[in-house]
């Protein structure tokens, strides 16, 4: 059997993010895996652009890894209690995309903040704007990484045992998932 494509959704287009981190600590608490990280930096979105140019390649060729993924990853900074603007704006320009890539896909949502609710009101967001996609989001177990800043290694590795565990538990429901 061919490796699983897992593809991973960072909410932020920071160097060096904890979203992009934490991503990929879920990829390598995934075990076995093909994993890439998207890019969501894309042009804001504007009907008026759209109708003048079409959908951008960058957001076809987006909606197109989504939809060869296996399962997606996707990872959110809280920014004024919510997800972050690139992210929404990502979710948008897919929905425009031909390719409908989240139908029944299995998703994995978490958070890191600087915070200590670790993105929590971000996450709850988060899930409501993909239900109109239909997506099978994993319910649980819920992970919300406060203190990003100081939850990493040097090595980019999680330091907290609770956060790994939950993080295992996720990564391990997210696997039961794809082979439901």
């Amino acid at each position: 059997m061919a490796n699983i494509n897992l593809v991973g959704i960072s909410g932020s287009l920071r160097k060096g993010s904890h979203n992009s981190l934490l991503l990929a600590e879920a990829a390598r608490l995934f075990g076995n895996a093909d994993y890439a990280e998207a890019d969501i930096n894309l042009p804001l979105y504007n009907a008026d652009d759209e109708e003048a140019h079409g959908v951008p390649a960058a957001v076809d060729a987006l909606a197109r890894q989504l939809a060869d993924a296996d399962a997606i990853l996707i990872s959110s900074p809280e920014y004024n209690k919510g997800p972050s603007g690139a992210l929404k704006n990502a979710l948008d320009w897919i929905s425009r995309s031909e390719t409908k890539p989240w139908g029944g896909k299995p998703v994995a949502v978490m958070s890191a903040a600087a915070g200590r609710a670790g993105g929590e009101r971000a996450q709850m967001i988060l899930r409501a704007f993909l239900v109109p996609f239909r997506p099978r989001i994993l319910q649980g177990p819920e992970i919300h990484l406060a203190a990003s800043h100081e939850a990493f290694d040097g090595n980019g590795q999680l330091t907290g045992d609770i956060y790994v565990k939950e993080l295992t538990e996720l990564m391990e429901a997210l696997r039961a998932e794809i082979s439901s």
